[in-house]
C-alpha cells in the first residue's frame, strides 16, 4: 500500500503558523546559548588533539548527524585543518581503510550508542587514532570510549512530535564551527589562505588577483608621446578601446592621461582636435598603480575617485599597462 504524504490541516491559522514558527527560533537559540558553558576544558583538549594531529580529522555521523558531520569536515579543510566525512555504514565495509593511526575521528550522535558507529569503535581503537566523541549522553558508550568527549546535548528539540533531530543538529553543527574557528586562529590562518583554497570564488579572485594578472601589456597600451596633437590621442583610444590613453616622455615616463571625458568637453569648447597639442588638455596627477597590487585594490581606487581606467606603472614611473573596469568586470573582481 503507498503511504500519502500528511496534508496540511485545513483549521490551522496564520496566527498559529508564526507562533509555531517562533517556538522553533526560541527553543534552538537556547540550544545554541547552553553550548557557551560546553566551551571548557574537553573543548581545548579536543582542539589541542585536532591541532596536533599529524594526519587528517576524519569526521563519521549516521542520518542527520551525518550531514551535520559532513559540513564540519567541509568547514575545516576550508579554514586550515585538513577533514574529510566518512560515512559509518560504509567504514564497516571498507572505507575504514581511509583512516590511519595518524589521524583523529571525530564522531557525532546525540544519543552516543549509534549502532553504525559503535561497531567501527574497536577498529579505530585498536588502530591507534585519537577519537573525540560529541553526543548529547556524557554516560554513552561512545563518550566512555573517546579520548575527549564535548557534551553537545539539549533540553528539548525543536520538533512540537520531540523526535525530528531540529535542537541537537543545530547544536553539533554550531560546536563544530566553534572547533574550526579556534583552530583557525591557532594556526595563524589569513584571508590569503583562505582564497587559496577558494579559487573558484569570488573572494579567491579579489584576494589573490593581481593588477598584472588583467591589465592590459605591450603593444596594447594606449599611450602617445606628450609631443602628440589630440587627433593622436583620438585614434590611439580608438584603436586600443580602453575608453583612454597614456600620455608619455621620451623615458616612457607618465606625463598624464586623456579619456573620453577629456574628449567630450573639448567638443562642448568647439576645439580644434586637428590642432591642439594633447599636453593642453591631459590630466596631470592621474592615479597610477603598481603591478603587484591587488586587482580589489584597483577596484577600490576606481570607486574612490569616481573613474573607469587606470594605468600601470613600475618604480620609476615608467608605463607597463594598462586596466579599466570592463577588466575588473571580466575577471570577476566587482
Amino acid at each position: 500500500m503507498r503511504l500519502l504524504p500528511p496534508r496540511m490541516t485545513s483549521n490551522i491559522n496564520d496566527s498559529e503558523l508564526l507562533r509555531i514558527g517562533l517556538n522553533v527560533v526560541r527553543i534552538e537559540a537556547e540550544a545554541v546559548a547552553a553550548l557557551a558553558g560546553r566551551i571548557d576544558a574537553s573543548f581545548v583538549a579536543a582542539c589541542r588533539l585536532m591541532h596536533d594531529c599529524p594526519g587528517r580529522i576524519v569526521v563519521t555521523g549516521m542520518g542527520k548527524s551525518g550531514h551535520i558531520g559532513g559540513k564540519i569536515a567541509a568547514t575545516l579543510a576550508s579554514t586550515g585543518t585538513p577533514a574529510f566525512f566518512v560515512h559509518p555504514g560504509e567504514a564497516s565495509h571498507g572505507d575504514l581503510g581511509m583512516i590511519t593511526a595518524k589521524d583523529v575521528v571525530i564522531a557525532l550522535s546525540n544519543s552516543g550508542e549509534n549502532a553504525e558507529i559503535l561497531t567501527i569503535l574497536p577498529v579505530i581503537k585498536r588502530m591507534g587514532a585519537a577519537l573525540v566523541g560529541m553526543t548529547g549522553n556524557p554516560a554513552s558508550t561512545l563518550a566512555r570510549q573517546a579520548d575527549v568527549h564535548i557534551h553537545i546535548g539539549v533540553r528539548e528539540e525543536a520538533c512540537t512530535l520531540g523526535l525530528a533531530p531540529t535542537s541537537s543538529t543545530t547544536a553539533a553543527l554550531v560546536m563544530g564551527d566553534a572547533l574550526a574557528v579556534a583552530l583557525l586562529e591557532a594556526r595563524g590562518f589569513t584571508r590569503e589562505d583562505f582564497a587559496l583554497s577558494h579559487p573558484g570564488g569570488r573572494l579567491g579572485r579579489r584576494l589573490l588577483l593581481r593588477v598584472s594578472d588583467i591589465m592590459h601589456a605591450g603593444a596594447d597600451i594606449p599611450s602617445v608621446a606628450e609631443t602628440a596633437w589630440v587627433r593622436d590621442a583620438v585614434l590611439e583610444m580608438t584603436a586600443k578601446k580602453l575608453g583612454m590613453t597614456a600620455v608619455v616622455n621620451e623615458e616612457n615616463q607618465v606625463r598624464g592621461i586623456f579619456t573620453d571625458g577629456d574628449l567630450r568637453r573639448l567638443f562642448e569648447r568647439e576645439g580644434d582636435f586637428n590642432s591642439t597639442p594633447i599636453v593642453r588638455l591631459m590630466t596631470t596627477g592621474c592615479q597610477r598603480i603598481k603591478p603587484d597590487r591587488l586587482a580589489a585594490e584597483a577596484l577600490r581606487m576606481m570607486e574612490e575617485k569616481r573613474i573607469n581606467a587606470l594605468l600601470v606603472v613600475d618604480q620609476e614611473n615608467q608605463l607597463i599597462g594598462a586596466l579599466n573596469m570592463h577588466d575588473l568586470l571580466r575577471a570577476g573582481v566587482v
